[in-house]
């Protein structure tokens, strides 16, 4: 009776401890989830920055195609159950933002440009979409800890290779985003 009790106890506590990290794994979903939604404001609002852009940035057309490759690159879909390609689309967002920086930052060199108003809105826009951007950042690399700590420490590890629950990648900066920005390096 007592060997059966032990037993019952261990099973009750590897169930509580998989249902602790599928609500983990869902959490960090669904935080993907919320920065997806965000990327894809900032998705839909890089053509209309190009095309203001465009009318006065004649001599940038190596910096426009890259912020259009870029945008392409980070728009594919991906598997959100794998770690590799999540870490991939989160790269590719953070190269797409790089290469925005570059481009508002050679916009400064255009003063027809710096003084449309289309294109002031189009930048205040776009700052409010980073900052939101940023925010869910926090929110999902949050979650992110919290899971790969489930995952990563014993005897949850066990549990979690049992239940092919894995470790997500943290959204990171990219090396290029920690540094300040420098219009005289893109002219």
């Amino acid at each position: 009776m007592t060997f059966l009790a032990i037993i019952g106890g261990i099973l009750a506590i590897g169930y509580f401890w998989y249902v602790s990290l599928v609500g983990k794994k869902n959490g960090a979903l669904e935080a993907l989830s919320s920065i997806d939604v965000q990327l894809k404001k900032r998705h839909d609002l890089l053509p209309n920055i190009l095309k203001i852009a465009k009318k006065f940035m004649d001599h940038e057309k190596e910096l426009m195609t890259k912020v259009t490759e870029m945008r392409a690159l980070a728009g594919k879909g991906y598997d959100r159950n794998n770690s590799d390609e999540v870490a991939g689309h989160l790269q590719a967002e953070s190269g797409l933002q790089s290469a925005m920086m570059q481009l508002f930052a050679v916009a400064e060199n255009y003063p027809d440009l710096k003084a449309n108003q289309n294109m002031i809105r189009a930048q205040e826009t776009f700052e409010e979409v980073e900052g939101h951007i940023a925010a869910a950042r926090r929110f999902y690399n949050s979650s992110v800890t919290a899971l790969n700590n489930a995952v990563q420490i014993f005897p949850g590890s066990l549990i979690a290779n049992m239940a092919n629950i894995t470790s997500m990648p943290y959204f990171e900066m990219a090396e290029v985003e920690k540094k300040p920005v420098d219009a005289s390096d893109y002219l």
